[in-house]
């Protein structure tokens, strides 16, 4: 390899670039958390800083502002700065290798936010049959295991969205609606779902291998499935318009309804069986109607991209 130290690895192979990619991303994230704890002593002071790592009260309105703060630190340090330093490192065309040279119409927009609401019942119903399941005896430890690490998982999440003003609300919304549809969406499906498919040429390989490692990331065991299935989903927008703000666009609607529907609930505003519509094996017809609807609006879609393409 020629050029300069930053052109040299626009000619790895595609598994060497996958590899390279994950090395970044593994650098920028500790250099950034590093960054961020140093910024965090002089606002929380370094002894609730250095308590994390004994443990977590979520109790502690300080504690939770202080979680937050990482949170909002660690979309930007393992999702978005790695993702256009791949881009720039491996291709130089930053916004072409992200796919976010090309916008989206309206009418495509339009019918990606349809397909959120319209897929919502049949994502609840497989995450409830994901809750339900058991691994043999053998594994009983990890199983425990498990299901102590998603209790903590949802405890936390309660904790961060639980606000009262609206102020709290459209914070909830920048750090779990804006950065996280934009900077997992960057580094998922703009980096490692294009490297995937160039290493394995399919695209389907690439969209589901990357849809899995976007489940596994969140190390929630019990919504495994529906994650991945929303993945899965993001990656074919992506490849049927060639533009990342499709994707983008419904993990932000996604998220930013689950943030929302939270809030209104605490509020009384809505049922709290609102959010939860469709979960449950004895409300599988809603599912069946849920995925078929899902479908025609895929369908719809695919052929909107084709057209305008």
């Amino acid at each position: 390899m020629t050029g300069s130290p930053f052109t040299q690895f626009r000619d790895l192979k595609p598994f060497s670039a996958l590899m390279f990619s994950a090395f970044i991303v593994l650098v920028v994230f500790l250099a950034v958390q590093f960054i961020a704890a140093l910024v965090a002593i002089p606002f929380f002071g370094i002894g609730r800083v250095s308590s994390m790592l004994e443990g977590l009260n979520i109790d502690d309105p300080e504690t939770i502002r202080l979680l937050k703060f990482f949170q909002t630190a660690q979309a930007i340090g393992l999702f978005i700065v790695p993702s256009f330093l791949v881009a720039w490192l491996l291709d130089g065309r930053v916004m072409r290798y992200l796919s976010l040279d090309r916008t989206a119409g309206a009418v495509s927009c339009i019918l990606v936010i349809l397909l959120v609401f319209v897929i919502n019942p049949f994502i609840n119903f497989t995450g409830s049959l994901n809750a339900e399941m058991h691994l043999p005896p053998f594994l009983g430890r990890l199983e425990e295991w498990m299901r102590t690490a998603e209790k903590n998982a949802e405890e936390l999440t309660a904790a961060f969205l639980e606000v009262d003003g609206i102020g709290g609300l459209l914070f909830n919304l920048l750090m779990v609606a804006i950065l996280p549809a934009f900077g997992e969406e960057l580094l998922f499906r703009g980096v490692i779902q294009q490297q995937l498919t160039r290493w394995t040429r399919s695209h389907h390989w690439g969209i589901w291998l990357a849809a899995i490692l976007f489940s596994a990331l969140h190390l929630q065991f019990y919504g495994f499935i529906p994650r991945m299935l929303l993945g899965g989903m993001f990656g074919y927008l992506l490849v049927w318009s060639g533009s990342l703000w499709l994707p983008v666009l419904a993990h932000f609607v996604n998220n930013a309804g689950a943030v929302i529907a939270l809030w209104m609930i605490d509020h009384d505003i809505i049922a709290p069986e609102i959010e939860e519509f469709g979960a449950g094996t004895e409300y599988w017809p809603y599912a069946a109607a849920s995925l078929i609807l899902g479908g025609i609006v895929l369908f719809t879609l695919r052929k909107q991209a084709r057209d305008a393409s």
